[in-house]
């Protein structure tokens, strides 16, 4: 009876012997999973994503400018004198004709009350030889001696006249004093600038605009700008011309927009950043513009995948592959299957080839390679390849 007990108790603590034995080796298990869970998590590359979604684009091309006024003049002084006055000051709105500033008129006044007395002289001259030559008392040369001097008196008087008038300093075209360039008591030399008249209605802004376009923009269409000195005040043109000449150094050609202001808050010289539209695209699929990737010719983005469905379809492709090469693998413990299963990473990022469309300055339409829904990676993937695992910070919408 002993001996009987006594075997009955070994047998009872071999297994609990066992029994201890498995359950170690389960948590060791457990352990070894957490690790190398915890070490797929750590060698994800974070990245930002964002969701293929539709929208509207409107294809548009974008460039920046320099507004300049359509007419533009320096007004000059034609005779030489002092200036005695100004009538106008720079920001004054000026019309064709208007008198701006005043010269010293003296000697000019003089000089055509000199070619007038001279003038009146002459015609009583030709008036008594014309008389004298009706009666043959005096001969032809004579008479049209007369005629000729009195003739190129006239054009004399008439100069004097002429550059007494040019005393007053007047606009020749209307628009805006935007410079004076004198002051009162200077004297004034034969074609000294003294204002400058800037026309802003309308003002202009000149594109240099790629070869490529020019099947696409024409006269008329809406041009959008924004100035760096009002942010966030759009302004409303149209293109007013274009140039039918590409420069051939540059695969250039001209687009001459204009716009016009009647609250006056565009000035010459500002800085425009403009916009053309031509065509608009409702209800397409669209991506951000920070996804795309030009490579060797071909657009492609990083879509974001499953880990675990990549797994399952190496997993998938390895069993039904008959290369030889695979046999190497069968060799692995199972130990081995495991680890690597559970490394698998929870996002795996995918490169995947796409064709775009129009664009606007943030999206581009998708015409093939993405379906709605799918995830695109739009900040990281400078630091991704074809299946590197990722972490996923945040969708932006």
């Amino acid at each position: 009876m002993r001996l009987l007990r006594d075997s009955r108790a070994c047998r009872l603590a071999a297994r609990l012997f066992l029994l201890a034995l498995l359950a170690g080796l389960a948590a060791c298990q457990g352990d070894n999973k957490d690790a190398n869970a915890e070490e797929a998590a750590n060698n994800a590359v974070p990245v930002e994503v964002a969701p293929v979604a539709r929208r509207s684009i409107s294809a548009s091309y974008e460039g920046t400018a320099t507004l300049e006024p359509e007419s533009q003049a320096q007004v000059a002084a034609k005779v030489n004198g002092v200036l005695l006055k100004l009538m106008v000051e720079e920001g004054d709105h000026v019309t064709q004709g208007q008198v701006l500033a005043k010269l010293d008129d003296e000697i000019p006044r003089l000089n055509l009350a000199k070619a007038e007395a001279v003038l009146r002289k002459l015609e009583n001259d030709f008036r008594r030889s014309q008389e004298m030559f009706e009666r043959k008392l005096l001969s032809v040369e004579q008479n049209d001696k007369i005629r000729y001097d009195l003739e190129t008196q006239r054009a004399t008087h008439d100069l004097a006249k002429l550059e007494l008038s040019y005393t007053d300093i007047v606009a020749p075209i209307s628009g805006v004093i935007s410079r004076r360039l004198v002051k009162v008591g200077n004297y004034i030399q034969l074609n000294q600038a003294l204002f400058q008249i800037d026309n802003f209605d309308p003002l202009l802004a000149v594109l240099n605009v790629p070869e490529r376009e020019l099947t696409t923009l024409r006269a008329g269409q809406v041009v959008g700008m924004q100035v760096d000195s009002m942010p966030g005040q759009q302004f409303e043109g149209a293109i007013q011309r274009i140039s039918p000449v590409v420069d051939a150094a540059t695969g250039t050609f001209r687009v001459t927009c204009e716009f016009r202001d009647a609250s006056g808050q565009l000035k010459s010289g500002m800085f425009g950043r403009l916009g053309i539209t031509f065509a608009k695209h409702d209800d397409i699929l669209a991506i951000p513009r920070s996804a795309l990737m030009d490579e060797d010719g071909e657009t492609a983005v990083y879509v974001v995948v499953s880990g675990a469905s990549v797994a399952a379809e190496a997993k998938q492709e390895s069993n039904g592959n008959p290369d030889p090469n695979a046999k190497s693998d069968r060799g692995k413990d199972k130990a081995g299957k495991d680890k690597a299963a559970n490394a698998t990473p929870a996002w795996v990022a995918k490169r995947r080839l796409v064709k775009i469309g129009y664009s606007d300055a943030n999206y581009v339409e998708v015409n093939s390679g993405l379906q709605e829904g799918d995830r695109v990676i739009t900040l990281g993937r400078s630091a991704v390849r074809d299946g590197t695992a990722i972490q996923v910070l945040e969708a932006v919408q």
